[in-house]
């Protein structure tokens, strides 16, 4: 486990490398859904950044999240807002702002005949790259971020910071799709995919300086942290990823419960207590996301989700002129929950039951095709202290992934 003053030294080393003085520098953080000591990275970069840089702001990469408050901003990296007036008055912290078109520039566009050849036939069509256009506003772009396992992209961390992080809808509803046909179950773990070659060559296209500070994080702390560019350095962190954040177990469960922190907020990003846990679910068993403190299923997107319900892969592709014209980003989280499975003949077969004990009522979670159960009847201490060898109970379930041996 790195101590503050290691980090420190990657950090400085890392940024004294770059030729910076007088240049204006924006820094891409992930939003409160990541655990990451965030509040030490970011008073590390002012310290060693601030004298020398004509500006240093921070853009939080939201995807499609819902926006920070600017109280909640503030949490983010640690400060209170006298702290922020006294120490830090021209640093910005600043939303993404993926709806609004005037937000947004296009740098690019990567042609049907690519994506064709990178998604292995699955998809043929232009995606143009469309990015936050403040990028334009600087000269060096810094990714700080933790990299996980990752249900879209095989790992997170690196260029996932500008798409999704700071993307347009666009291009993250179609790399959120691909990763839905390729499936969770299939591609969460996994360094190379091509969701990830997607995201590098839409990276190219950005005409700027870009940098990544890679962190891994543990529940203990801050496992390692490489610096470089973001392909090196998220290369690097993904490698130690899988082995600190991927358990195996040796046989499938009956009945696994994945215990979500607060930090999920909502089903879109509290759904990681199943994508973290669908490999080591047995046919036929049932995974449970114990979160009462979760209300909602989506602020964003939940007008869609109740349209659509959660359903496999297959029953979207082979009904896709009824579906298509939905957000395609939806339609993949919609997949990723409700797993693997089949469509045949209009019967559709999930292979394992998704049944939500969170604070959403058994009609919602009827309308949307998951199952409930009233999460006061599930005491997870006396679940985790009972001698059945078909259970799986998960603590801060969301960001490891299990695997079967």
């Amino acid at each position: 486990m790195l101590k503050d003053k290691e980090i420190e030294a990657i950090v400085a080393e890392g940024l004294n490398s770059l030729a910076l003085n007088d240049k204006r520098v924006l820094v891409i953080i992930p939003d409160a859904t990541r655990t990451m000591p965030l509040p030490l990275f970011f008073r590390l970069i002012a310290k060693h950044l601030l004298p020398r840089v004509k500006a240093l702001d921070f853009l939080v990469a939201l995807g499609t999240h819902p926006p920070m408050s600017d109280e909640a901003l503030l949490r983010l990296v640690g400060l209170t807002a006298e702290e922020k007036a006294a120490h830090y008055p021209t640093i910005r912290l600043i939303n993404h702002a993926w709806k609004d078109p005037e937000a947004l520039i296009t740098i690019g566009t990567i042609p049907a005949s690519e994506i064709e050849q990178i998604s292995r036939g699955l998809l043929s069509q232009d995606v143009p790259v469309r990015l936050n256009k403040l990028i334009l506003d600087y000269d060096e772009l810094l990714i700080c971020g933790p990299v996980f396992p990752h249900e879209v992209v095989g790992f997170s961390g690196g260029n996932k910071y500008f798409f999704p992080g700071i993307a347009g809808a666009d291009i993250i509803d179609f790399t959120h799709w691909l990763g839905a046909l390729i499936t969770s179950y299939d591609i969460i773990g996994t360094a190379d995919t091509p969701v990830r070659r997607v995201i590098d060559r839409a990276a190219s296209f950005i005409p700027r300086s870009r940098h990544a500070l890679c962190s891994v994080i543990t529940h203990e702390g801050v496992e390692g942290l490489f610096f470089g560019t973001p392909e090196d350095a998220w290369r690097k962190a993904a490698d130690l990823s899988a082995q600190v954040h991927v358990r195996y177990v040796e046989r499938p469960y009956r009945q696994v419960l994945s215990v979500m922190p607060a930090m999920y907020d909502e089903i879109w990003v509290g759904a990681k207590g199943m994508y973290k846990m669908e490999p080591v679910v047995a046919d036929g068993g049932e995974l449970i996301i114990y979160a009462p403190h979760i209300k909602e299923i989506s602020v964003v997107h939940g007008a869609v989700i109740r349209q659509i319900g959660y359903h496999v892969r297959d029953y979207f592709v082979k009904q896709w002129d009824k579906f298509k014209h939905l957000p395609w980003g939806v339609l993949a989280h919609s997949t990723h929950l409700r797993g693997i499975g089949t469509y045949i003949d209009g019967v559709e077969r999930p292979r394992i039951q998704v049944t939500l004990a969170t604070g959403i009522s058994r009609e919602e979670c009827e309308q949307v095709n998951l199952g409930y159960r009233d999460p006061a009847s599930i005491d997870v201490a006396e679940w985790t202290a009972t001698n059945d060898s078909g259970l799986l109970v998960v603590p801060r379930a969301g960001e490891c992934l299990y695997r079967l041996r």
